[in-house]
């Protein structure tokens, strides 16, 4: 007799509890390929910020192997340039990990010409398209006060 070969039995795995919290924070009206553009580049500052942010590699059933990603959930919102330029210089104060992304950023085509790009302005006349911090999650709330989840 014929038997199929037993499901796998699922995968339990208990949540894990964050004592940070990461935001990225989209200025709003950019188009969407920049909004996805800006929320790759922020990610990767986040990721990159500390050791520890980017888990395992990922594995599917039949062996293949994926690279890791990171750990903890992200949340994107969406903010007004005001807002944006409030929430970098709360972060600043605080000395929370910050990832900016400026508007002069879209016409720049490696990473030493946008690092450029924002050493050429000063903290509070960056012309700010995107943030991301990493933070306390008390204090990452106030520092987004006022932003708005990404419809």
């Amino acid at each position: 007799m014929d038997t199929a070969p037993a499901a796998p039995a699922p995968v339990v795995v208990e949540p894990e509890v964050f004592d940070t919290k990461v935001v990225i924070v989209l200025r709003e009206g950019l188009l969407p390929w920049q909004e996805l553009n800006v929320t790759a580049f922020l990610a990767s500052g986040i990721a990159a910020s500390a050791p520890g942010l980017v888990g395992e590699p990922y594995r599917d059933a039949d062996g293949g192997t994926y690279l890791p990603m990171l750990r903890q959930p992200v949340l994107v919102m969406t903010a007004t340039g005001e807002q944006l330029a409030t929430a970098r210089a709360k972060a600043a104060r605080r000395e929370v990990p910050t990832a900016v992304y400026t508007r002069e950023l879209f016409s720049t085509g490696h990473d030493a010409a946008n690092r450029a790009a924002v050493a050429a302005v000063a903290a509070d006349d960056l012309d700010l398209v995107g943030l991301a911090v990493r933070g306390p999650r008390n204090a990452v709330d106030r520092i987004t006060k006022g932003a708005r989840l990404h419809p």
